[in-house]
């Protein structure tokens, strides 16, 4: 009797521990590998550490920006004072680029600075993936590069403060969330420093910190999926008090340091990269001529108004500047006609941004319904400006929380990329 695709993905993720590899009673991680060629790889890599020292050295220019500019970016005004805020040298611990990779050609579609997710599927499960196909793992040893920078993220914050003694250190997520609070808590076993797991509701505010429910003071709050943009509307269900705001003061007055820094959530807005555009456009000597060369080629036309798409006759994507799994992503027509769109409307009242279009390959994927094309988006991490491990969302035309974990294989001594289709082995 053979056994079915769908019995060979569940029992090979069965064995790897705390993984959800199942999401929204949906496939997520599938059983299947997409391969790319080291020069495809290294080539993912220059575009990371590119792209991110553009988005690095602009974070000084935001800083120096006034409160009105920064609001037509799309920052929340309650953040302002937050977002300026350099609490430690990291401007980014964990960030991740998305880009379209096709046929030799990199296309940022947005930064991920704040709160990125697919972390454990890149670090940690990618590897066992490219076992059970035989085929080497782009990241290999890069889960160690993780932990050593996350240590001295931590280390830097603590620093921060000037305070004597141990560090608390405390790791925190929406408990009831699955992919969020194991990934917090991979987070944490990986930084390898003494330290303790509270969830979101079970933190106190009072005038002098953050405490855990046992009553010691926090020093150092890791927060990897919990985004600035919630939390400065984020009240007490009972008290009604802006409990966001009460701890964004806390890390002004050096009360706490939080990770991903204050600087990380100043990166966020899509904002930044119409920004970045602008004065690529004009020609600004605000960017070397290196630099000037590297956005032409990484960043794709973005603008706060739709009106250069309109007039030139391009299709464009209209997204929210502050907005996460394609929601609220629109594709449309020069005239304005809708193309595509998600259904989700989460982010309508967010600043829009435009972006010329650029469509993402398409790739025939094995799921366990059987075979299907998909549309590919590489996530590529960025590690306090160093290049991290790379993986494949694969879903629809707009990429969304439906979209498949598709991991991803070296293939030697060849050009071009290709599948290795899990019913090939085992």
């Amino acid at each position: 009797m053979t056994t079915s695709h769908r019995e060979k993905r569940n029992e090979f993720y069965h064995d790897i521990p705390d993984f959800w590899h199942n999401l929204y009673d949906m496939e997520y991680a599938l059983l299947d590998i997409h391969m790319k060629s080291r020069e495809t790889v290294a080539a993912i890599h220059e575009a990371s550490r590119r792209v991110y020292a553009i988005f690095d050295k602009t974070a000084d220019l935001l800083r120096e920006l006034d409160d009105d500019t920064l609001l037509e970016l799309g920052y929340p005004g309650e953040s302002l004072s937050y977002i300026k805020y350099k609490s430690i040298p990291q401007e980014c611990l964990i960030g991740r680029f998305d880009f379209v990779v096709s046929e030799g050609e990199m296309k940022l579609l947005e930064f991920n600075s704040d709160t990125p997710t697919f972390i454990k599927e890149l670090y940690y499960v990618n590897e066992r993936v490219c076992q059970y196909f035989d085929c080497p793992n782009p990241n290999a040893e890069m889960e160690e590069e993780l932990a050593k920078e996350l240590k001295r993220g931590l280390l830097s914050s603590w620093k921060s403060l000037g305070r004597k003694g141990d560090a608390k250190i405390v790791f925190t997520s929406h408990v009831d969330h699955e992919e969020d609070y194991l990934t917090t808590k991979y987070i944490q076993e990986l930084s390898g420093v003494p330290s303790e797991y509270v969830s979101l509701d079970q933190l106190h505010i009072r005038d002098d910190g953050l405490y855990t429910p046992n009553g010691e003071r926090i020093d150092v709050l890791y927060r990897q999926t919990y985004p600035v943009e919630h939390l400065v509307d984020d009240q007490d269900p009972f008290t009604e008090e802006k409990v966001g705001l009460e701890l964004m003061q806390l890390v002004l007055d050096r009360k706490l340091a939080i990770l991903n820094p204050p600087s990380a959530f100043l990166l966020q807005s899509k904002g930044v990269q119409a920004l970045i555009w602008g004065l690529h456009e004009e020609g600004s000597p605000f960017f070397t001529e290196e630099e000037h060369q590297g956005i032409e080629r990484y960043f794709l036309p973005t603008y706060l108004d739709p009106e250069p798409f309109e007039v030139s006759g391009m299709t464009y994507v209209q997204k929210p500047a502050f907005g996460r799994e394609g929601d609220t992503v629109k594709i449309l027509e020069a005239t304005g006609k809708v193309l595509l769109e998600d259904k989700n409307e989460t982010y309508k009242q967010t600043l829009p941004v435009y972006q010329k279009f650029c469509p993402l390959p398409v790739s025939v994927i094995s799921t366990d319904e059987g075979k299907k094309e998909a549309s590919l988006m590489v996530g590529s991490f960025i590690i306090n400006g160093i290049p991290g491990a790379i993986g494949i969302r694969a879903g629809n035309a707009i990429t969304d929380n439906e979209s498949y974990f598709l991991p991803v294989g070296i293939r030697e001594n060849e050009k071009g990329e290709k599948h290795i289709h899990a019913n090939h082995y085992k």
